[in-house]
């Protein structure tokens, strides 16, 4: 009996579009290129990518960090803004190295989608140039995975990954600080990266309009989505002037859980909320979600992205360049001596 001839079957016919894959890379390509910075060897579209390190650096230590975006997609997907989450990406890895007092160098992405959406994910990785742009450190590799039935349709899921470099005797601790050191806090740009899925139940408690104006000409959905901020450029030039002693990105586990990360076990950081006006969006989410204090200061980072420690003698000159380079910085706290069984982060 003959057999009926089987349909020839291609990649494309399993759900995997190679030419839209090459097409992104295509697009992508004048992006990365603007993050192009001393070092980089390689281009898009090796195996791997090439990277020496700036002969500038006598002793170079590499500081790795590496991070996603967390269930702040979930929002991009429903609003359809997919542009400036690849800023978050970006921020929340090269926010993490320069803590060590790193540079930042490098930065490699990973985009997985079910089916791929060559305009979206060009936003998406536009964002990530641009962030890398911020960041001064070259977008110089990647991956887009195109894996059918993995993800829902119209949903993708990113990480990425920064290398940056300090002097071996620059490398930033935390081990200096005594009391009476100068606690300064940098404004964030709002919820940066973090408690999203408290976000997300708040929102989906409350029903509000998210389109709605909120906060002068911003609507919700504006302040919601806005990107986390990149602290990488002021730094540096405040780490060339003069000596940070200790610094903490307020990312998940907020101040009181991110700042002892920071400090030796003999000190305290006492933090004065009074000392900066809580954006409007934490009022709304905590009124709205009913959400403790003490959560709220663990869970967001209540408009304070950056802590940095410096000693009392610095402290005012250290607020003068933050803030003449566009950070709004603040004094928030002292480090102050710690008793036994004391929490290391205390905010009155």
């Amino acid at each position: 009996m003959t057999q009926p001839s089987k349909e020839a079957l291609s990649y494309r016919d399993s759900g995997v579009d190679i030419d839209a894959g090459d097409e992104l890379v295509e697009r992508i390509k004048p992006f990365a290129k603007k993050t192009l910075r001393e070092g980089v060897l390689s281009g898009l579209g090796g195996f791997g990518a090439l990277f020496e390190v700036p002969k500038r650096y006598r002793e170079p230590v590499l500081v790795s960090g590496t991070d996603g975006v967390g269930t702040k997609l979930k929002l991009a997907f429903d609003l359809k803004r997919h542009d400036t989450v690849g800023i978050d990406l970006v921020a929340m890895s090269v926010n993490d190295v320069l803590v060590q007092g790193a540079e930042p160098l490098f930065f490699l992405d990973y985009f997985a989608c079910g089916k791929l959406d060559v305009d979206t994910a060009a936003d998406v990785i536009k964002g990530i140039a641009k962030g890398c742009e911020y960041a001064g450190c070259a977008l110089i590799g990647g991956e887009t995975a195109e894996m059918p039935g993995m993800y829902p349709e119209g949903e993708y899921d990113l990480a990425g990954f920064a290398v940056g470099a300090v002097e071996k005797s620059a490398v930033i601790t935390g081990r200096d600080i005594v009391p009476g050191d100068v606690v300064l806090g940098l404004a964030s740009s709002g919820a940066h990266s973090n408690g999203y899925s408290l976000v997300r139940k708040i929102i989906a408690r409350a029903q509000p309009d998210l389109n709605a104006p909120f906060d002068g000409d911003k609507s919700l959905a504006d302040a919601i989505m806005a990107p986390t901020r990149i602290y990488v450029k002021p730094m540096l030039a405040l780490m060339a002037t003069l000596p940070v002693k200790g610094m903490a990105h307020i990312t998940g586990g907020g101040l009181t859980e991110n700042v002892p990360r920071v400090l030796p076990e003999s000190v305290k950081a006492v933090i004065g909320k009074s000392a900066w006006q809580r954006p409007k969006l934490f009022q709304w989410l905590q009124s709205e979600g009913n959400v403790a204090e003490s959560e709220m200061h663990r869970v967001f980072n209540c408009g304070i992205g950056m802590v940095v420690v410096v000693a009392r003698e610095n402290a005012a000159e250290a607020l003068r360049l933050l803030n003449a380079a566009g950070e709004k910085a603040l004094e928030i706290g002292r480090i102050e001596p710690r008793l036994d069984g004391e929490a290391q982060t205390i905010v009155v």
